[in-house]
């Protein structure tokens, strides 16, 4: 769920018998060059495995999942696991609003007000500027951790109360900003109209008709010991096990949990028009203009970007202890699904441009000095185990504990010292400037992501 941000393995013979069938469909040079992907990928990301599925010709022509699903006992991860999914759960909630319109229920110009009428601005905000990300609604979850405050339980109308009744964070229609608090609002709209809860809706008219047997809605289903287990670290540090976000948090914004395999039936369905009637997906799939006339690269719950000549749906997920890509070249016929058990690995978007290329015929920041001169101020006490507290705001400071200080000091000593700091780009998210630095040792590069608050302190460090 976090930014989208975005905004992202041997033979088929190891695989439950169904997916040895569907393997077989590649050529077994691709299929070999593909573990040689994903096993190069998971030792340099040291992520504990990734789940793949692949689509061509409207088939799952190849499944598979790679290395340790659970690490202690250890456990083979297997193609049947469950993986959270995250944000990649706006895509099934985007549809879900878009079969509500072919049903005449409802229109993307139907302003939040109709249903919800007491949040900020609702008579100025459509359900396409949700969906799109331009209602101006600030962002509840634009850290790349838990809060204490998330690992308590919530619902929908508590998220919405608090960060859908502030002022917004720009007019609407007038800027894109990635913002969950848009899809909690969705979610509770198409509740409004169905009368049943979403999850119930998305079931029905999605997951049962495309048979994704596996998915499960993390508001009410914790995974289990057969599937795969979320895991964090700091820096380079040991993986430890991730702390969940409490009941109710991830909603419709980042709900779902299922297969590589099921994802990639929801791809086939965009890519043969199963559900969506083709006016539908021209809708889900037209990149959103701003008022001014500006496009984005944000549709309906996906991004679209050309990939030389090709159109591409591309979207990526993060809860706690998963990242995950989704990319669909719907002229291609072809969608690559890759699922990972790690905070902030850079394995799913590594491992998805690789498997394409076998597949497929900075803004200004005035405060960018100061800002590098703080991490690296940091950085350096992170070394020694130590931080400035007087720097964070109460999240940060409860999210560095001894644990933290201590794997931080540890496994960046042994890096040697860094050869540069220096910052790759800057966005908005939640209200916050979102910093993204690279730190270069003389064999390893790190991703530092920050946040800072008004008025300078940080809310987020973490070097992954």
């Amino acid at each position: 769920m976090r930014r989208f941000q975005l905004f992202l393995s041997l033979c088929a013979a190891v695989l439950f018998a169904a997916a040895s069938e569907l393997a077989a469909q590649l050529p077994s040079t691709t299929a070999v060059k593909i573990d040689e992907i994903a096993a190069k990928e998971l030792t340099a990301s040291g992520a504990p495995s990734a789940s793949i599925a692949i689509v061509q010709g409207g088939k799952v022509v190849y499944e598979k999942a790679y290395g340790h699903a659970r690490l202690d006992p250890a456990v083979d991860a297997k193609a049947e696991m469950r993986y959270c999914i995250g944000s990649v759960s706006k895509q099934l909630l985007a549809g879900a609003v878009l079969l509500l319109v072919q049903d005449g229920k409802l229109s993307l110009d139907d302003r939040v007000s109709r249903y919800l009428p007491n949040l900020t601005q609702s008579g100025d905000i459509t359900i396409r500027q949700l969906l799109s990300h331009t209602s101006g609604y600030q962002d509840y979850y634009p850290q790349d951790y838990v809060a204490p405050f998330m690992q308590k339980p919530v619902t929908a109308e508590s998220i919405l109360d608090q960060w859908a009744k502030k002022p917004l964070d720009f007019e609407p229609g007038t800027r894109w900003q990635y913002s969950n608090t848009n899809y909690v609002v969705a979610g509770r709209i198409v509740e409004q109209v169905t009368g049943a809860p979403f999850f119930a809706f998305l079931a029905k008219r999605i997951l049962q008709p495309l048979e994704m047997t596996s998915a499960i809605d993390l508001s009410e289903h914790m995974l289990g010991p057969m599937d795969a287990a979320g895991y964090t670290r700091f820096a380079l540090g040991p993986p430890r096990l991730a702390q969940p976000e409490g009941r109710g948090w991830l909603y419709a914004a980042g709900e779902l949990a299922m297969t590589a395999h099921d994802l990639a039936l929801w791809d086939i369905s965009l890519i043969e028009h199963q559900l969506l009637k083709p006016a539908s997906l021209e809708l889900m799939t037209t990149p959103a203009r701003l008022r001014n006339g500006t496009p984005t690269d944000y549709a309906l719950g996906v991004g679209v970007l050309d990939d030389e000549g090709h159109p591409k749906l591309v979207h990526g997920g993060a809860v706690s202890g998963f990242v995950s890509l989704n990319t669909v070249w719907p002229d291609q016929g072809t969608a690559v699904v890759v699922l990972v058990h790690e905070d902030g690995s850079s394995a799913p978007q590594s491992i998805t441009g690789q498997i394409a290329s076998l597949l497929l015929t900075l803004e200004e920041d005035p405060q960018a000095e100061k800002a590098l001169q703080q991490a690296r101020q940091i950085f350096d006490g992170l070394l020694e185990g130590k931080i400035d507290r007087t720097l964070l705001t109460p999240n940060a400071d409860a999210y560095f504990t001894d644990q933290v200080l201590e794997d931080a000091s540890a496994s960046l000593k042994a890096l040697g010292p860094p050869e540069s700091l220096s910052q790759t780009s800057v966005e908005l998210r939640g209200g916050m400037t979102y910093r993204h630095f690279r730190i270069k040792f003389k064999d390893k590069s790190l991703h530092l992501g920050t946040l800072t608050v008004p008025g300078g302190k940080l809310e987020q460090y973490l070097i992954q």
